[in-house]
């Protein structure tokens, strides 16, 4: 079968970006499952990653993007079986994983050995790494160096990195004109969380949402290939979304966003120092975990476990009978 290329885009909004997409030549934009296949989610029997096409063509489509975040390899691994689209590597690590109050703390290393193994357990899922506080800053210099250690490094497909001010513009722009995607990352920024006056809702007015409005295109125009809007209310996630010629992903901005990101162990319920109003759990992982470690500590203290006839290697009678003489000649 011949394909050929076929042009789409986003928005309507004039300057929206183009994207290629691959359809069977005489067949319209309507008959594309066969150039999906080509394009590929499956190769051979395997699973395919999506690329930043896929995503693109999903927003245009209005087909929601899922997107989670992710820090080690057994949750990467049920993740991808779960069919994920996009599995972020978040800073978050530093409160979740690591135990600290803020993602200040969190380092370059720190990111770069949680995505490498998300990445063993996700092998096939868009990877994002998320650039910790600091590692972006200082210059554009620093922050090309460190994105790319990203992707060469850990495997990533593209780097996040918060905020929206002429300095993270600039920096979000020499990444992308290195050749590596990035998402920006606008609303409730936990990198600025001084600055915001802590973790709080942001563009509950009409002019601050309209500064966000304003600094998604600035982002997008600066070179973003999607952004995250966090903790805004629904209507200034739709605001942005409409306005956007690229991937809009929302976390607690509303349904209109061009998918959703959450925390996986807030919905999960594996994180319990503190659930965020937009979040929805799915789970009781923390319940379960409790009583998998409360029953085990009970049957130990008990004598009940280990069950010798169950949970025990068998040896043959004979040598156990010459084991015994063996013992009893000591």
């Amino acid at each position: 079968m011949n394909y050929v290329l076929h042009y789409s885009t986003i928005s309507k909004n004039a300057g929206a970006p183009q994207l290629l997409r691959f359809l069977p030549a005489g067949k319209t934009k309507s008959q594309s499952s066969a150039a999906r296949r080509f394009a590929g989610e499956f190769q051979g029997g395997d699973l395919l990653k999506k690329t930043i096409l896929d995503l693109n063509r999903m927003a245009a489509e209005g087909e929601k993007i899922t997107y989670l975040t992710c820090y080690d390899y057994l949750t990467a691994k049920y993740q991808e079986r779960a069919g994920v689209d996009m599995i972020l590597v978040g800073d978050s690590l530093g409160m979740v994983l690591l135990g600290h109050d803020t993602t200040f703390p969190v380092t370059m290393e720190d990111m770069l050995n949680a995505c490498k193994a998300v990445r063993r357990g996700a092998p096939n899922t868009f990877l994002i790494g998320d650039m910790p506080y600091m590692s972006y800053q200082v210059s554009d210099e620093q922050a090309i160096e460190n994105a790319g250690r990203f992707i060469k490094d850990a495997g990533c497909d593209a780097v996040k990195m918060e905020g929206c001010n002429p300095q993270i513009s600039g920096r979000l722009k020499a990444i992308a004109e290195a050749g590596i995607l990035v998402s920006g990352h606008i609303g409730l920024t936990p990198q600025f969380a001084g600055q915001l006056g802590g973790y709080k809702a942001q563009g509950r007015t009409a002019d601050a949402a309209l500064r966000l409005v304003n600094q998604a295109g600035e982002l997008e125009r600066a070179g973003a290939a999607m952004i995250l809007v966090e903790g805004v209310p629904a209507v200034v996630g739709k605001a942005v979304t409409e306005r956007a010629g690229i991937p809009i992903l929302g976390i607690g901005a509303g349904s209109y966003t061009h998918g959703q990101l959450l925390i996986y162990a807030d919905m999960v319920g594996y994180y319990d120092n503190f659930t965020p109003k937009f979040v929805k759990k799915y789970a009781d992982v923390g319940a379960e975990l409790l009583r998998g470690f409360t029953d085990y500590c009970r049957e130990v203290k008990e004598g009940k476990f280990p069950d010798d006839g169950v949970h025990s290697y068998k040896i043959a009678d004979e040598e156990s009978k010459k084991l015994e003489r063996l013992l009893n000649g000591l």
